[in-house]
Parts: structure tokens; sequence; C-alpha cells
């Protein structure tokens, strides 16, 4: 496959979970935990999905998502929000802000394989 996932997360063992569920099925993961750099880090790796979590250190992850779809080079990358933010409103502005798919945590190895595939377009 060798298409690329860029994981914006924070957290180092949802980190390793999911490096392992992705590489296993072929992917290239690159990782990434500092929000405020995290539009440095998708022009550097130009990532064919972003997995984006919401509370991240120094910028939030609905800032990122808003970023990044005002950007002509990045408003159509296929971005999956990952959060412990389950709300109603967080998928609102989820979805408000250009998310392509919503999911909480803690999430099921096979629903985020299934989704980066289909965002991917490798389903």
């Amino acid at each position: 496959m060798g298409k690329r996932v860029l994981l914006v997360e924070d957290e180092p063992n949802i980190i390793e979970a999911i490096r392992f569920i992705l590489s296993r099925d072929g992917w290239r993961v690159d990782t990434h935990s500092d929000g405020a750099s995290a539009l440095a880090a998708v022009a550097r790796h130009r990532p064919d999905v972003m997995i984006l979590d919401v509370m991240l250190p120094n910028k939030s992850g609905f800032d990122i998502l808003r970023e990044l779809r005002a950007g002509p080079e990045t408003k159509l990358l296929p971005v999956l929000v990952l959060t412990a933010k389950g709300q109603g409103k967080d998928r609102e502005l989820a979805e408000q802000f250009g998310a392509n798919r919503f999911m909480t945590k803690p999430f099921s190895n096979d629903e985020v394989l299934s989704c980066v595939r289909e965002l991917g377009g490798a389903a």
C-alpha cells in the first residue's frame, strides 16, 4: 500500500497502538504531538490521511482543522478527528470545521483501520 498517515496525538499509548494497527496494514505512520507546529508537520510529511486529536498542547485540534480547511493545499486532506471528548457539541464542531470522520476514545482497532482505509481510498 505505502500510503502515509500523519497521527497528531500527544498520548504515547495511543500513538503506539495506532502506529501498530496501521503499520501492520502497510501504512507509513508519522507522528506529531504538538498542536502549535502541526501544520508544519503536515507540510513536511504530506500525508494521505490525518488522524487528529482534539486536546493537544499549545493548540487545539479544532483550531488545526479550521486552519487546514482554509489552506489551498490542505483543504481536501482527509481528517479523522479522534478524541476523548465525545459529546454532541464536539461532534458538531468537528463537522462544522470540516472533519471527514469523528471517533471517540476508547476506539476499536478495527474501526480505526476501517476508517483510515476508507479515507485513504484503500477500502
